[in-house]
């Protein structure tokens, strides 16, 4: 999940993405790739608490990645957790050798034991994020419903594109996913429209609407689609699941 722009939805999706994929029988792996620990804190794990974090593993050889893995309260859903400790690794892997691939290294120990791997980027293009998209095989683009969150997306595909050429070949965009999207506006609709000529069939027919449920069980540390299993948003994750399955990103 990959976008530089900050309040898109990417935290939010990866969670209740995790989730649907779950209750259709996916063993899913949620990599917490942000210093703010926002994944993990959704998912109830206090991030300044935890002795081991996706930190340690990226940066001693000598951790293994399974000792640093949580249960979460979703079944079938385990979380790689991070904390502010994460931020000094882009600090510190400049001087690494192969310093793109120390993330992709790590998660090929426990990539038998799941059906998919989410992880959910920092807001930036910096070294985590190349991290990320090298280890990845697909990449998913939330995008909040507005006129100039359209624009950032050139950048970052740009750097996709980077990636694909010289790090790492299988590397493709699944889809973009519409985020925050509000009906009853133009402004939403006309994004929407402006999305479909950009990126075309790689455009989710999914849309996630805008709705304070989601924060709600964002408080309960809770996926919507646990906290609230009928409503409109756990039904719009289970279907951009199926349509991630009939993609091919969650195999």
């Amino acid at each position: 999940m990959v976008n530089q722009k900050g309040g898109v939805g990417k935290t939010t999706s990866t969670i209740n993405l995790a989730a649907a994929l779950a209750e259709y029988g996916r063993r899913v792996l949620l990599v917490d790739f942000d210093p703010q620990g926002a994944l993990s804190a959704g998912l109830g794990i206090n991030p300044h608490e935890l002795d081991l974090t996706v930190y340690n593993v990226l940066m001693d050889r000598k951790v293994d990645i399974r000792d640093a893995i949580h249960h979460t309260g979703v079944e079938n859903v385990d979380l790689l957790p991070a904390n502010i400790d994460l931020s000094a690794a882009e600090v510190q892997l400049v001087n690494e050798v192969a310093r793109e691939q120390v993330l992709d290294r790590a998660l090929k120990k426990v990539e038998d034991d799941y059906d998919v791997v989410l992880i959910d980027c920092q807001p930036s293009l910096g070294l985590l994020t190349v991290n990320a998209l090298t280890a990845a095989h697909g990449v998913i683009i939330p995008l909040i419903c507005e006129f100039f969150a359209l624009r950032a997306v050139a950048l970052l595909v740009e750097t996709i594109d980077k990636v694909q050429d010289r790090l790492n070949p299988r590397l493709q965009v699944d889809g973009v996913l519409a985020t925050m999207y509000d009906a009853r506006t133009l402004h939403s609709r006309e994004v929407i429209t402006r999305l479909v000529e950009a990126f075309g069939d790689k455009v989710f027919e999914t849309v996630i609407k805008r709705s304070i449920k989601f924060a709600d069980a964002t408080v309960a540390a809770e996926p919507i689609t646990t906290y609230a299993g009928n409503h409109i948003g756990a039904d719009a994750y289970r279907r951009l699941a199926k349509e991630l399955i009939s993609r091919g990103g969650a195999p």
